[in-house]
């Protein structure tokens, strides 16, 4: 069950641009039967294992991959050291309050998806799982100089440290990866396409899911290597076979079915606990 869980964690991760890793939590509880604190942390090392295994495919392919790595790299530390403090705060919190600020995220996610996919139906075909290789470079990445390196701005570079301390403590106290913030904020930050924005967040996810599980390790009494590897060998299969069907599948549709499947685990997840 926690192979196949993890195998559907990595398909979803791999077919969505933003806001796939949101269902491992509610897939861990209902068909794991962990509670809301291993569900967030087997979810984060699941997620870190997953996206790093697609960076490092992204990273090593024939022809360079568009990640945008300056401001990749500012979001993901700011994130990764705020990332504990979200874990922190989720065990302050009972399991009740948790699990229903977790579905509403849940909801406000899949409506996002659902309407960005309406909106624009191009970047429904633009997933993670997809091959980013040869994306044409941007004119521009918040501000670039006349030898065309990026300048570190305090407006950009305050945007992008505030954006991944936010990112770093939803990550850490809902076991979500973040990509329906990074998304967006480096679309609005920058001139970058899809691709790139797409292709970045898995280096940020990789690095903040990997501090949040870290921090999970280190303030849980008990610790679950075995289900871990399960959930993440299922993860990265997951991705692979993403990765092959990308191509024929990602689109609007697909997009809004993930949208709509979302609401409903989302509510089952809240039903179920109270």
């Amino acid at each position: 069950m926690l192979l196949s869980i993890g195998l559907l964690i990595g398909l979803i991760l791999g077919l969505t641009g933003a806001g796939g890793s949101v269902f491992a939590v509610p897939l861990l509880l209902l068909l794991g039967g962990m509670s809301m604190a291993d569900a967030t942390g087997i979810s984060l090392g699941a997620v870190a294992v997953t996206t790093m295994y697609a960076s490092l495919r992204n990273k090593f392919s024939r022809s360079t991959p568009s990640v945008l790595w300056k401001p990749g790299l500012i979001l993901a530390i700011s994130g990764a050291l705020s990332a504990p403090v979200g874990k922190w705060l989720g065990m302050q919190m009972s399991e009740l309050w948790l699990i229903s600020s977790f579905s509403l995220l849940a909801v406000i996610i899949a409506l996002r998806m659902w309407v960005n996919a309406q909106k624009n139906p191009a970047s429904a075909r633009v997933v993670r799982a997809g091959n980013f290789a040869n994306v044409p470079s941007p004119d521009h990445l918040c501000n670039l100089n006349p030898t065309g390196q990026f300048e570190l701005r305090p407006r950009c570079v305050s945007g992008l440290l505030i954006g991944g301390l936010i990112v770093g403590v939803l990550s850490g106290l809902f076991g979500v990866g973040g990509g329906f913030l990074i998304v967006p904020l480096l679309l609005s930050l920058s001139a970058v396409t899809m691709a790139q924005a797409v292709s970045t967040s898995l280096l940020i996810i990789a690095l903040i899911s990997s501090s949040g599980f870290i921090s999970h390790l280190l303030l849980s009494e008990t610790q679950h290597w075995q289900r871990l590897l399960l959930v993440a060998a299922g993860g990265v299969i997951g991705m692979i076979i993403g990765q092959t069907v990308s191509h024929k599948i990602a689109n609007v549709l697909l997009q809004k079915i993930f949208a709509v499947s979302l609401l409903i685990v989302a509510a089952i997840t809240l039903v179920r606990q109270l």
